[in-house]
């Protein structure tokens, strides 16, 4: 055998967290350089026309997909030191995919592509369903094998950005700055395959067995496709409800720092999937409760702050950052911030412990509930409310998946012993939001000098706070990243 019959190494948890969360850092920070450029430019309905169009876009991404993407991941880990079986694995799923995807490509085409006034956007959209078709992200996770990851999407990103400052200049490149954005994930994903080589071997045909993934994949597909639809079902229905393309860039730009503040703590359940999923393989029970209630708390030590803060500094951060024209954005980062909480304790309680143990079913009960809710308020909120009538919708429903989750988790998971040791997070960032107030009214002249120093203050407060009442999981994490490069080694 090649190279490819090696074992794979399991990198501690620290080191590829270190590595995802890099990544994650490189995207939070990436549109925070391009969306003040972006908003002044392209303007609000430039905006929403990009963020109507590209939600749409991926309905169809996602039923491509098939739940291929969790599932897939989820398998991989399973076997990933049998280089037969991970091989076989990915060659069924990839076929799986190809069929799924074309299909979903040939309905894009034949269907959204024909909208007159979106028409040119939907068709550069189809290049976002290629880059679907060709992702195999889920291998190198269920590997854990996130350096490789990294490396070659962060070359990809950082490209994009040079070419958003360099070809979008005008109100009319709202087309150029979709296919920008569009190739970038292309390109990204079809940089991954470069190394593949490395990690599977050549099987013959007879060997594999489609049929025996099409079930367990649908059966991760209904959750899948559930939290996905009411991730994207807000800007869909407030463009289609109120016809008006800049409230969809007033919610698009509000979810889009929500997201990128998402990814610190989401970068967590992206480590923690495979990793729980190779645990239940091998039957080692106790220990992924322990890594769930570990997780939990590392997942509220950067939630709490990460909501209080983005409340306390969105008052002075709106106008320089977004333009004046994106004063709506305001209101709608003091309804949606609290997603943040939510959406973390559901990642860790669903993805990191439901699905990477096979309780699929659970699963989906929470998120088809949160997607009912979802639905249920948009269309009572948005035709009165609009935008913040879907972030209050929004709300809601992580609260409903939330609180499902914990009902179904609550004679296996001690909720009362999380809650005993995530309260002073709670303290640490209502104190750190009683700061950045105080600068706020009394001292910030709204530019962006005060909201770089409300954030060091948010920053130091929290830290200071955690440090003085000596919290544990702080102290063990500066040690760790102290020793990260002996990890690593």
């Amino acid at each position: 055998m090649q190279s490819s019959d090696r074992t794979i190494s399991k990198h501690s948890i620290i080191s590829n967290y270190i590595y995802n969360i890099s990544y994650q850092l490189l995207i939070l920070i990436l549109p925070l350089i391009t969306t003040p450029y972006i908003s002044k430019i392209l303007g609000p309905d430039g905006v929403g026309m990009y963020g109507l169009t590209n939600s749409i876009s991926q309905y169809f991404v996602l039923f491509g997909c098939v739940g291929l993407n969790l599932y897939g991941q989820k398998e991989i880990a399973y076997h990933q030191n049998n280089v037969y079986e991970r091989s076989k694995i990915f060659y069924e799923l990839l076929f799986i995919r190809f069929c799924a995807m074309f299909f979903s490509i040939c309905i894009f085409m034949c269907t959204v592509c024909n909208i007159e006034k979106y028409s040119i956007l939907f068709r550069i959209e189809i290049f976002e369903l290629v880059a679907a078709l060709i992702d195999i992200t889920w291998f190198y996770q269920g590997l854990e094998e996130f350096k490789t990851i990294v490396i070659r999407n962060s070359i990809v990103k950082v490209s994009g950005v040079v070419c958003i400052f360099s070809f979008v200049k005008t109100p009319l490149d709202t087309p150029i700055y979709t296919t920008i954005l569009v190739m970038t994930v292309l390109l990204g994903n079809l940089s991954l395959w470069f190394y593949l080589p490395r990690y599977i071997q050549k099987l013959n045909k007879k060997a594999l067995n489609i049929r025996k993934h099409v079930i367990p994949a649908l059966t991760l597909f209904v959750p899948q496709i559930a939290t996905s639809i009411y991730n994207i079902l807000d800007k869909s229905m407030i463009g289609l409800i109120t016809g008006n393309d800049a409230e969809v860039a007033y919610y698009e730009q509000a979810q889009k720092i929500i997201k990128m503040a998402l990814a610190i703590p989401s970068a967590v359940g992206t480590v923690m999937l495979p990793r729980v999923a190779n645990m239940y393989g091998e039957g080692n029970t106790q220990k992924i409760i322990n890594y769930i209630h570990t997780s939990m708390k590392f997942v509220c030590m950067l939630t709490f702050p990460l909501c209080f803060g983005i409340i306390g500094i969105a008052k002075d951060f709106v106008p320089w950052f977004f333009g004046i024209e994106f004063a709506k954005v305001y209101d709608n980062f003091l309804v949606i911030s609290p997603v943040i909480i939510f959406v973390g304790i559901s990642n860790v309680l669903g993805v990191q412990y439901l699905l990477a143990i096979n309780r699929h079913k659970d699963y989906s009960k929470s998120v088809l509930t949160g997607t009912l809710i979802n639905f249920i308020f948009n269309i009572i909120l948005i035709p009165s409310v609009m935008s913040i009538g879907a972030a209050i919708a929004s709300i809601i429903a992580e609260i409903s998946v939330t609180l499902t989750q914990i009902f179904i988790l609550r004679k296996e998971i001690s909720i009362k012993n999380i809650v005993l040791n995530i309260y002073k997070y709670l303290i640490g960032a209502v104190l750190m939001f009683v700061i950045i107030i105080l600068y706020s009214n009394f001292i910030a002249t709204k530019k962006p000098l005060d909201t770089v120093i409300e954030i060091i203050q948010g920053i130091m407060v929290y830290g200071i706070f955690l440090l003085c009442n000596k919290d544990k999981l702080v102290i063990e994490q500066l040690k760790k990243i102290l020793k990260h490069k002996k990890i690593i080694r």
